[in-house]
């Protein structure tokens, strides 16, 4: 199932400036996806991090990663209009190569277990099938 950044929206709250996905790939609900993000020239963020050698930063390239599970869990979770995925920790983060104005990468996440209602994630991230970063990750779904 591909959604578009509409589709995106009505599964998790992120609003620009802060959704870091365009699109997303589910290859397995709940388990499986990979999303894509053309970091523009003009992100607010680039501004400051940094001048005359702007990078995505990596608290930006993890979150990232974090959308694409959400996404992916609240795909197979859509019934449920009152769910809120709550990030709770990341783990062995790791960042090789930057990501700069213009670049366009995908992220993706696969599901490692469970717990009660904590997911927990590994996610890489590549560009031009380079991978860049990698990170665990989990977070909590809770139900109003």
């Amino acid at each position: 199932m591909n959604l578009n950044l509409e589709e995106i929206k009505l599964l998790i709250p992120h609003r620009k400036p802060f959704l870091f996905v365009d699109e997303c790939e589910i290859l397995i609900p709940g388990e499986h996806g990979i999303s894509k993000k053309t970091f523009s020239d003009n992100e607010y963020f680039f501004e400051g991090h940094f001048p005359n050698n702007p990078i995505v930063p990596g608290v930006i390239i993890v979150e990232a990663m974090a959308q694409t599970a959400g996404i992916v869990v609240s795909y197979k979770l859509r019934e449920y209009s009152d769910k809120s995925v709550l990030f709770m920790s990341v783990n062995k983060a790791k960042f090789r190569k930057p990501i700069l104005p213009n670049d366009t990468v995908k992220f993706e996440v696969k599901f490692l277990n469970k717990v009660r209602d904590v997911y927990k994630f590994s996610g890489i991230c590549m560009k031009e099938d380079i991978k860049v970063s990698e990170a665990e990750f989990s977070a909590m779904i809770t139900f109003k």
